[in-house]
């Protein structure tokens, strides 16, 4: 499935609901969204496609935006689980499918499972990840949000929703928190599935979200997914589920993501696939070429030592925010940072070198100075993150320069030939971990 499926409407009540359905499974799923979405928007981020169309690969998937939310009709008045659980019997039923899987992300999770204990005979099975069955603290609930923390999320809402500053990335998807990029393009796709009203009174009827009494009247087969280190639902919530649905079975995963298709969605749709199939989906590893740019401070351990905690603290953000406006400029992609390092990759190794030299120009007006590797070949894409023999080359090429040099392999060396680069030989060595002898080459420019 490469193109974007079509956005249809059903009308519910007096409310059109937007809905898309894709994948040719002999199962029919469909896919409860968590706080807002946009159906159409979710097909701009290649997180959140690589996510549905693993779905579509052994489903027939169907996903819709709620009322009051992205392509559906909006308002910022506060709807109803019964509603909404409405607006899924209207959709199944204009689809033709008379039982499905519900899959109920974050604030999807409660009214899937009123679907489930009312509907069970057109409920194939339940899975719910990031889930609860009551949002607020209260004292036979302590892991719920007490009200300082619901009025500081409404408030957020109000002052700053759809800049990076409000439901932010640091809190629903850490993983790409560093990135600015990726984080305004979270901004945007808030924008694009609410209005501050719309999104305000979604949060206001969480608040008072309890649905504990029907747990264990929900007797289809249920799988629970939760990240234990994630920063919006607790875990504890899950397993408050999994104590009280009859049968659940509970899959903690790492992660502190509350987001799915931020970090490692293949451990979450591995489970899904295995849950509603029987199999698990044997994976290809999803490979690129790329060339790949490691970035370390020299001497940071004496000039933490030297300057303190806080003021190293600062410095490390001062040089971060320099290093990402020259990523930025030679179209680079920030990966990961480490400590006092970074990983950056780009589709072309000339820019990679010319990015090099001018992080390490551009950091000196910090009295820093910064070692760098550079080294083309072929990664493999594990969620945000990229492995493989070409990761490691890269850093190990990057430990043996000098400070303030680029050094390169000499695949980037023949790659760029023509290019105007100088790049000196710097000798053969020996790299760790990595087969065979290199020719290492050091930009002159």
């Amino acid at each position: 499935m490469a193109e974007v499926p079509s956005t249809h409407y059903v009308k519910s009540d007096d409310v059109y609901i937007a809905y898309q359905v894709f994948g040719e499974g002999s199962l029919d799923l469909i896919f409860v969204p968590g706080f807002v979405s946009n159906i159409e928007a979710i097909w701009q981020s290649p997180n959140r496609s690589r996510f549905f169309r693993r779905l579509a690969s052994f489903c027939r998937v169907i996903i819709f935006d709620k009322r009051g939310t992205g392509m559906s009709d909006r308002s910022s008045q506060i709807f109803t689980l019964e509603q909404r659980m409405h607006d899924v019997q209207s959709i199944l039923n204009e689809v033709g499918s008379e039982r499905a899987a519900l899959f109920g992300i974050s604030e999807g999770g409660p009214m899937s499972l009123l679907y489930a204990a009312t509907y069970p005979e057109r409920t194939s099975a339940l899975v719910l990840y990031g889930a609860y069955a009551k949002r607020s603290w209260s004292t036979d609930y302590p892991f719920g949000w007490n009200d300082a923390k619901w009025n500081n999320v409404l408030d957020n809402i109000e002052h700053y929703w759809g800049t990076p500053q409000g439901i932010s990335a640091t809190m629903w998807a850490p993983s790409i928190a560093s990135d600015p990029r990726a984080a305004e393009g979270l901004a945007s796709y808030f924008r694009a599935s609410a209005s501050p009203g719309a999104a305000a009174a979604i949060m206001k009827m969480n608040r008072e979200i309890d649905v504990r009494h029907i747990l264990p009247a929900t007797r289809v087969p249920t799988l629970i997914l939760h990240r234990t280190a994630e920063r919006v639902i607790d875990v504890e919530h899950a397993r408050y589920m999994a104590q009280h649905i009859p049968g659940a079975k509970l899959v903690e995963l790492p992660g502190e993501d509350h987001m799915a298709w931020f970090g490692d969605q293949d451990s979450i749709l591995d489970e899904v696939e295995q849950f509603l199939t029987g199999r698990r989906h044997a994976h290809e590893p999803e490979r690129v070429l790329a060339t790949v740019l490691f970035v370390d401070i020299a001497g940071s351990t004496a000039r933490a030592a030297t300057l303190g905690d806080n003021s190293w603290r600062e410095l490390l953000e001062t040089f971060y925010a320099r290093v990402r406006e020259v990523l930025h400029q030679y179209r680079g992609r920030e990966i990961n940072t480490s400590g006092d390092g970074l990983l950056a990759t780009f589709d072309g190794p000339a820019r990679a070198v010319r990015c090099a030299g001018a992080i390490r120009d551009t950091v000196r007006s910090l009295h820093l100075e910064v070692r760098c590797g550079v080294h083309t070949g072929e990664c493999e894409l594990v969620g945000n993150d990229i492995a493989g023999i070409a990761v490691h080359t890269g850093a190990r090429v990057a430990s043996i320069a000098p400070p303030s040099e680029v050094l390169v392999s000499q695949t980037v060396r023949d790659l760029v030939a023509g290019s105007g680069l100088v790049l000196e030989e710097y000798g053969t060595y020996t790299l760790k971990g990595v087969p065979n002898e290199w020719r290492l080459f050091r930009a002159a420019n």
